[in-house]
Formats: C-alpha cells, sequence, structure tokens
C-alpha cells in the first residue's frame, strides 16, 4: 500500500486535531481527525515541556517519527490527520512496548472513526 504521509507543520493543523478522536495508550496518546482536504495520511509529532528537556523532547519525537513511518500506512485512515503525542514514558519505553501502544491506539481510532464501539472524545467533530 503505498500512501502519501504528509507533515502537520502549522499551529492551526495541530488544533484542528485536537476537536477529533484520541486514544491514550502507554508511552503516546494519538489524535486523529477526518481532513476533507487531504488525500494522504498527515501526521504531526509533539512533546510538552513536562517531558524534560529539549533533547529528551526531541528523543520523544524521533521516537514517535519513527513508529508513525511504520505503522501509518498500514493503519492509518488515508484522508485523516494524526498527532502523536509523547508522555513522560515515551523515551523509557522499550521500542517493542512503544509500538504495541501505538499500534493499539490506531487501531483503536480506525473503529471509532468506522462507527464501530468505543468512547469519544468530548469535542468530537469528525
Amino acid at each position: 500500500m503505498n500512501i502519501k504521509l504528509g507533515v502537520l507543520k502549522k499551529r492551526s493543523e495541530f488544533l484542528f486535531v485536537r476537536d477529533g478522536f484520541y486514544s491514550a495508550k502507554g508511552g503516546v496518546v494519538v489524535q486523529m481527525r477526518k481532513n476533507a482536504v487531504r488525500s494522504g495520511i498527515g501526521m504531526g509529532f509533539t512533546a510538552t515541556k513536562k517531558i524534560g528537556n529539549a533533547v529528551t523532547r526531541n528523543r520523544a519525537k524521533r521516537r514517535l517519527r519513527a513508529a508513525a513511518r511504520h505503522l501509518l500506512p498500514e493503519l492509518g485512515l488515508p484522508g485523516h490527520d494524526y498527532v502523536l503525542i509523547a508522555r513522560a514514558s515515551t523515551t523509557a519505553r522499550k521500542w517493542t512496548d512503544l509500538l504495541d501502544d501505538t499500534r493499539k491506539a490506531l487501531i483503536s481510532l480506525s473503529q471509532r472513526a468506522s462507527g464501530g464501539k468505543g468512547p469519544h472524545n468530548q469535542n468530537s467533530k469528525s
């Protein structure tokens, strides 16, 4: 499957995704929202100062980027944007566990987007 992965860069793009669905699993929080303008998959990454210093935040984002590149082509929905948010445990978590957390979150979000089971975000507008 050859799906184009785009990158979210503007604050407004991150705020747009925030109002969609979300799933928190272990070392990662994943937000998702349908984007009628995009045909591929948009992805963005963030780590707050609560995570640690700049070195720690950058390492967390690098790990999330690698996980997203590995999993989004397979589990992401075309026409949707995703934001992966680092948690305090993101950098210390084993790589396989971080991949499992991300995989579970993406599967959960796909089910919600297709009308499957699972609670919705209070502000869900997708």
